[in-house]
């Protein structure tokens, strides 16, 4: 098939594209599809205008109109369809059914639905578009494309709507969108089984939906020798015996139960350190290091930052646990974290809450360590363990890269958005 993957942002600070999207569409490369990802980097500028290949992978930065409110987001929307539109695909595969995503697929779900007769070429026409454009549009109405929403987080109430820092207007549009999306196309592709249940719950039939969890390419989880002796943190001096790895983006959990579970754990053990990788939103890094000058355990905490992807295998690899706290609440039941795959997959034993597609990923006491929600003793008390453990915790971690191997890649995963793309389609397998 020839597919066309189109994204809501570019592919250097969200993950959906080049943590998701980018290694699927190079699986399915390997499978003989072609496959081209289409990208608006509004959040990555620089990028505007630029083509490259990964993998066999065909990668298109639009270029970006000038910063008119509203405006913009329209000229934006039509470039992506115009675009899309020249490549012919079969099957155009929108990841997340809001933003300019969820935008383009809807402008294609229409001019399909219209027919493009005379009267809506007129219209649209009038409306500005070239005639090099129409003559796409006219074809569209021939190739009839299939359109596929894949959805890897909740945006509406209870999900990012109350946490992605949104103007009212922009979350009652997101809301709708979302519905409208999931319920206007030809299949939905879903990261997790909650997911799964709220697309159900839209009233779109189980056939139409396709349960496909985030994995790993096999380099991930079998690193070279390269990765194995890759440099230590930043912070050379953060790497003890006693290493415990927080990577996170601080939206799965509040910081001020975070330093309870470390307080316990310093008490216990005395010399261990919290690395943590990663930034938050809205710079919850920083409310982490006051409430730890409150507690008086400032000295355990190492704060990295964001270290960058290429740094992240030495990262992993000074530490001896990592842990993953989880709130249970809508957004965290819903999403399926990468970080989590990409922890496993690099042979760390995991400490988290079994919450949501947490639990698909880790066989609790076999690849990684599974607590009550909340419970912040049994937390403390799981990282105490395995730091006085050395030998269970390499053993759990062994068993999470297994895990991830047997079940986790996208080598495998990819059947399963194969599948979704032959049902849209109307193709039996």
């Amino acid at each position: 098939m020839r597919i066309v993957m189109v994204g809501p942002f570019g592919l250097r600070g969200k993950g959906t594209m080049s943590a998701r999207a980018l290694p699927l569409a190079r699986a399915l490369v390997k499978r003989g599809h072609e496959t081209t990802l289409l990208i608006p980097p509004w959040d990555s500028p620089e990028d505007a205008g630029r083509r490259w290949t990964d993998a066999g992978v065909n990668v298109i930065n639009i270029h970006l109109p000038p910063a008119i409110p509203v405006l913009n987001h329209l000229l934006i929307t039509r470039r992506l369809v115009e675009q899309a539109l020249k490549l012919q695909p079969d099957v155009v595969h929108a990841f997340k059914p809001k933003a300019y995503a969820g935008l383009t697929a809807g402008a294609l779900w229409w001019l399909r639905r219209l027919g493009l007769t005379a009267g809506a070429l007129w219209w649209l026409r009038r409306l500005g578009l070239t005639a090099g454009a129409l003559w796409w549009l006219r074809r569209l109405g021939q190739t009839d494309i299939r359109l596929v929403i894949d959805t890897d987080d909740w945006e509406g109430p209870g999900g990012w709507n109350e946490i992605g820092g949104y103007t009212p207007a922009q979350r009652s549009f997101f809301t709708w969108q979302e519905r409208w999306g999931l319920t206007h196309c030809d299949a939905v592709t879903v990261a997790s089984r909650a997911l799964q249940t709220l697309v159900w719950g839209l009233g779109v039939e189980p056939e139409r939906v396709f349960y496909a969890p985030n994995g790993a390419e096999k380099a991930e989880v079998w690193p070279s020798d390269e990765a194995r002796t890759s440099p230590e943190p930043t912070d050379a001096g953060a790497r003890t015996g006693d290493t415990v790895l927080l990577y996170t983006r601080f939206v799965e959990f509040e910081a001020e139960r975070l330093v309870a579970i470390w307080q316990r754990v310093v008490e216990a053990v005395p010399t261990a350190r919290l690395v943590v990788a990663g930034q938050g939103l809205r710079g919850e890094e920083r409310s982490l290091t006051r409430l730890a000058e409150g507690a008086n355990i400032e000295g355990s905490i190492v704060c990295l930052g964001w270290p960058g992807r290429a740094a992240m295998p030495g990262v992993f690899a000074a530490a001896n646990v990592a842990i993953m706290p989880f709130d249970d609440t809508l957004v965290n039941r819903t999403k399926c974290t990468m970080k989590l795959v990409e922890l496993m997959a690099a042979g760390l034993p995991v400490v988290t809450e079994a919450v949501g597609q947490n639990r698909a990923y880790i066989e609790a006491g076999i690849s990684g360590v599974l607590v009550e929600p909340g419970d912040v003793d049994a937390f403390a008390r799981a990282v105490i363990a395995l730091l006085r453990n050395p030998d269970e915790g390499h053993r759990l971690g062994a068993a999470a890269r297994c895990r991830i191997a047997e079940h986790f890649t996208w080598e495998r995963l990819v059947v399963r958005i194969e599948e979704a793309y032959a049902y849209a389609a109307g193709v039996v397998l």
